[in-house]
């Protein structure tokens, strides 16, 4: 795999600055096709994956791309700059497909992601960081509350750590004044600890996000997790409680 030279990382920012202070639009359907493209760049003050940094506490840059038909099907992926500690990778790229669809006031989403990541080159004896996962989401709205669950497996988590498991569930609820609240609370099951670097473990967050101007969202949220520092991938800040912002923008 090639690695994504630093001038397209400082490209990929300015894109998404530009892309953040462009007026508000609309997600963008294709002609007759019967296909709906959403892209979402984001900024913020780091990257959380069920509540583990992924690049220590450094200000990270993203874009989500989903492309959508109308019968539900879709594909999509997601960049993300990395940095792990002993380690040459610095960029994730996730690549995901599914089926969504609703049942009365209940919404579904079946779909797989395959995790990536260009440039990564594993020392001798070390573990593949790329994995593939299946994920089941679903939401139920009832007035101003929507009800959120997630179920993911994949059969050789991170670092080839065998069968894991994450379980998760919470509220999103509209508040007056035009601002969200979001809460959320996870579990991870991974069968070779030792390998991946940390026991099973929690994780939970608290955000609130209001649009700002021109369609950008400003999230502010607090994560945390059940490991200790000792716990940690041998004694690091990765897994510790932390407030995190976030500016993002829908097409």
């Amino acid at each position: 795999m090639t690695r994504i030279p630093l001038p397209a990382l400082a490209a990929l920012a300015m894109l998404g600055l530009a892309a953040l202070a462009t007026p508000a639009a609309a997600q963008m359907p294709l002609g007759d096709s019967g296909l709906t493209l959403t892209v979402t760049p984001s900024l913020s003050t780091d990257y959380l994956f069920r509540g583990i940094s992924q690049n220590r506490n450094r200000p990270t840059v993203q874009g989500t791309i989903d492309l959508q038909h109308d019968s539900g099907v879709y594909i999509g992926a997601f960049a993300s700059n990395v940095s792990f500690p002993g380690s040459n990778a610095r960029q994730e790229l996730d690549l995901a497909a599914g089926y969504r669809f609703a049942l009365g006031a209940a919404t579904f989403d079946l779909g797989g992601i395959y995790y990536t990541y260009p440039g990564y080159d594993a020392a001798p004896g070390a573990f593949d960081y790329n994995y593939v996962e299946a994920l089941a989401k679903a939401s139920y709205t009832a007035g101003p509350v929507k009800f959120v669950g997630t179920a993911a497996y994949s059969p050789n988590f991170y670092f080839e750590s065998g069968n894991a498991v994450y379980l998760e569930g919470g509220a999103d609820v509209t508040l007056p004044g035009d601002f969200s609240l979001y809460g959320r609370l996870g579990y991870q099951w991974i069968e070779r600890n030792p390998r991946y670097g940390a026991p099973d473990y929690a994780n939970w967050s608290v955000a609130v996000s209001r649009e700002v101007v021109a369609g950008i969202t400003l999230t502010v949220g607090y994560y945390d997790t059940s490991l200790s520092k000792a716990e940690c991938f041998a004694g690091t800040k990765l897994c510790d409680a932390r407030a995190m912002v976030t500016l993002s923008r829908v097409f």
